[in-house]
């Protein structure tokens, strides 16, 4: 308790305008650098370093859980005063942490109430991997951004009181990395998990076959399992890369099934079970731009973690003392 609470980084919670941000798919496990010559790679942080890391602790109980957060994407590909090209954020700039800690610290409001949150800064892949829509682009430029989130993760695991309960996070980038963390933590680890939260990326069949730590949610209250979903106004405008998923949950009324639930009392959110996403009616998302032709047309790809706040912020409540009452290890 006392090394966790010496590592904390005191930290504002404030409200800021969501981001408008798209995912991709890597391997970390056994990670390594790109062999990009012809790009700027930016210096590597250094997790030991407090100012790599948001953290807040609102545990004032001491019933709440862990919660390790990855955030999305927010830089484009940008040139240093020597012209060179960076398909990486850069954690030591200060824009660019400006911009990630604007997620951050919106995502925090609602998360890091009753628990203890940790969110690292990470050279995150450029949205313009993503806008390639090339599969061997995405994982290529990806090993790094998912290497930086394994070791943050790592140091994490390594500092946190590991009888309380886990719970990984992340949105669209943040979603894959926290698919990724699910490959790379040990058994012992996934056994802490209370949940894991997919927000606007997907879950295939081939990674729940190599990655037992990958187990659906069914319901409200279950533990160890993952949730997942997308959103998009209409089947049509599903994109795969980001939405090919398997699995799908509604996280206003935990059901997998098609059964409707009702939202702000003027949006209905349905499970279609056929492509495993979420569909929206009575909700215009106009908050939320078009980027590039490829976000925000007919998805709501930007939407994740702000629409389901409230949904969210209760269901880790509800997978948090599930998990102390039925799967807490004894120490």
């Amino acid at each position: 308790m006392k090394k966790t609470r010496q590592w904390f980084l005191a930290v504002l919670i404030c409200c800021i305008v969501p981001s408008t941000l798209l995912p991709g798919f890597t391997s970390c496990s056994g990670a390594q650098k790109p062999s990009l010559s012809d790009t700027l790679i930016p210096l590597p942080p250094d997790y030991s370093d407090t100012t790599m890391w948001i953290t807040s602790d609102l545990d004032t109980e001491g019933t709440g859980a862990d919660i390790f957060y990855v955030v999305s994407t927010w830089e484009e590909d940008w040139t240093d005063s020597l012209g060179r090209t960076s398909h990486y954020a850069d954690v030591w700039n200060p824009e660019h942490r400006r911009h990630m800690a604007k997620e951050i610290n919106k995502v925090a409001a609602y998360m890091a109430p009753g628990n203890r949150f940790f969110a690292p800064y990470y050279r995150h892949t450029t949205l313009d991997a993503w806008v390639t829509q090339n599969t061997d682009t995405i994982m290529r430029r990806t090993r790094l951004s998912m290497a930086d989130v394994c070791e943050a993760f790592d140091y994490f695991q390594s500092h946190r009181d590991q009888s309380r309960p886990l719970i990984i996070a992340g949105f669209s980038q943040g979603g894959m990395a926290t698919v990724e963390l699910l490959r790379h933590i040990s058994d012992s680890t996934y056994g802490q998990m209370a949940a894991a939260y997919v927000l606007g990326y997907k879950v295939t069949h081939d990674d729940m076959e190599e990655c037992s730590h990958i187990r659906p949610a069914q319901g409200e209250s279950d533990t160890g399992v993952t949730i997942c979903y997308n959103t998009v106004k209409d089947v049509r405008y599903i994109k795969p890369i980001i939405a090919g998923s398997d699995i799908c949950i509604n996280p206003v009324n935990w059901h997998t099934d098609a059964t409707p639930a009702q939202l702000h009392d003027t949006i209905t959110i349905t499970v279609d079970t056929t492509h495993h996403v979420l569909v929206a009616t009575g909700y215009s998302a106009s908050e939320y731009k078009p980027y590039k032709n490829l976000l925000n047309v007919g998805d709501i790809h930007s939407c994740e973690p702000w629409l389901y706040s409230q949904c969210l912020q209760q269901n880790i409540a509800v997978r948090t003392r599930a998990w102390r009452k039925t799967q807490a290890p004894s120490f």
